[in-house]
């Protein structure tokens, strides 16, 4: 029945292969069933019942990648798209977290839709490869901002906009330590390195007293929660206080999906030799329509958007050519849903170095831009920065778009198949228009 299901002898794999880049692929993301609660938990959502759905949607979602698209590709909450969630349209825009989990799911359903319809190939086609790269890039330094912030190393200062912190706090120290750990373990190349250094720093400042160990009262009833909490008639209220906003949240939540997952796709995919001749990727409607899914599943369980990971390229270092091996990663993802109280247990401290590092990792997209050509490294950079500046990953969006259809425009390098490059660029340029009348 695996052979059947996962076709292991025509990719020349084994089940015992599969499991072991299962487990690899697993102990590389496991850290995410600790940050994601942690920045969930800052938009005033319960802690435990934000882990509990974390290990839910990325267990059902790598399952489902799996039996779907017979692709070697885990799936869980995406980094970047959850501090957007909580630092920009929960805490920025004032919007309830139900409210924002009816944007997630609107916007998986918005996600489906499109790849069903055939739509997305357009779009995708029509946005500069370059920018997906400076997407990648943004988000990183985005969320290691927000981690060096929370680490107490960088504090906000009237006179500078930021500065550096006292380093000798203790959540400072300890966030260090784990940021030491951490690098260190991934310069040996061992598996796990962030989730180590993350228990590292939390096994310290609970032996120092710093934070409780006590994981709280739990059962799996606590994921009701969070649980079809989401508010859709809110999110889908787009004529009343929060208007055109709500409109650009899921558009957020769509697009930098939409970006995530291609951007991953390819680099897992050609890592792991499944990229046709013509650098076409097989089944690539199943790959969407399963994360669109597991986006959907992910928002009534309580948690942001659900994207593929890029950590999958770790099992696939193994040998995983298959969906068996993203049906493991999900097997265990649902074991730890048992284990998801003690993710309260965990400090700040030992959470926000493995931000940094996460952020140092997806920084490293920037070797695919062109920077000798001025008509794309502009709006690459332009949409780097204005995203951890701005504290928006829209914001980003919309510079680097714009930037790159004018200068394409102005140097006179346009075409007719760029016609829904200036549609975007055109209704950024309207979005900006709006935001300086509001």
């Amino acid at each position: 029945m695996i052979e059947k299901t996962f076709k292991l002898s025509a990719q020349g794999t084994t089940v015992r292969t599969e499991v072991l880049a299962g487990v690899t692929t697993f102990l590389t993301m496991a850290y995410i069933v600790i940050v994601n609660p942690a920045i969930l938990g800052q938009a005033g959502m319960p802690i435990a019942a934000v882990a509990a759905a974390t290990c839910l949607a990325a267990g059902l979602g790598s399952i489902l990648m799996g039996l779907i698209a017979n692709y070697p590709i885990a799936l869980a909450p995406g980094m970047g798209l959850n501090a957007y969630f909580t630092f920009t349209v929960v805490k920025g825009m004032g919007l309830p977290w139900e409210t924002a989990l009816g944007c997630v799911f609107l916007s998986g359903v918005a996600f489906l839709i499109l790849t069903v319809a055939g739509i997305r190939q357009l779009i995708v086609g029509a946005i500069p490869r370059p920018l997906f790269s400076a997407v990648a890039a943004g988000v990183g330094l985005f969320i290691a901002f927000i981690g060096l912030k929370e680490a107490g190393i960088i504090v906000a200062d009237p006179a500078t906009t930021v500065a550096l912190g006292d380093l000798t706090k203790p959540t400072a120290v300890l966030a260090i330590l784990g940021l030491l750990v951490m690098g260190a373990l991934m310069a040996w190349r061992v598996k796990g390195a962030i989730l180590i250094g993350i228990l590292v720093a939390a096994g310290v400042a609970w032996a120092l007293g710093l934070a409780k160990i006590a994981p709280g009262d739990y059962g799996l009833a606590a994921l009701t929660a969070t649980a079809f909490k989401l508010d859709v008639p809110a999110a889908l209220h787009l004529n009343g206080a929060f208007g055109m906003a709500l409109a650009e949240v899921i558009f957020v939540f769509l697009f930098v999906d939409l970006f995530d997952n291609v951007g991953t796709l390819v680099a897992v995919t050609k890592k792991a030799g499944l990229v046709q001749p013509d650098g076409s990727i097989p089944r690539l409607n199943r790959i969407l329509t399963a994360d669109s899914i597991a986006t959907i599943g992910g928002s009534l369980a309580g948690t942001s958007t659900v994207v593929s990971y890029i950590e999958s390229a770790s099992g696939v270092a193994e040998g995983g050519r298959t969906g068996l091996t993203a049906v493991v990663v999900g097997v265990l993802f649902l074991l730890t849903l048992f284990f998801a109280p003690w993710v309260q247990a965990i400090p700040v401290a030992a959470t926000a170095p493995a931000l940094i590092v996460v952020g140092a990792m997806m920084v490293g997209a920037l070797a695919d831009v062109d920077w000798d050509d001025p008509g794309v490294g502009i709006p690459a950079f332009l949409t780097v920065i204005a995203i951890p500046l701005t504290f928006s990953i829209a914001n980003g969006l919309a510079f680097g778009i714009t930037a790159y259809a004018g200068l394409t425009l102005l140097r006179g390098k346009a075409k007719p198949k760029d016609w829904l490059l200036f549609v975007l660029a055109g209704l950024f340029v309207l979005r900006f228009i709006y935001m300086g009348k509001a």
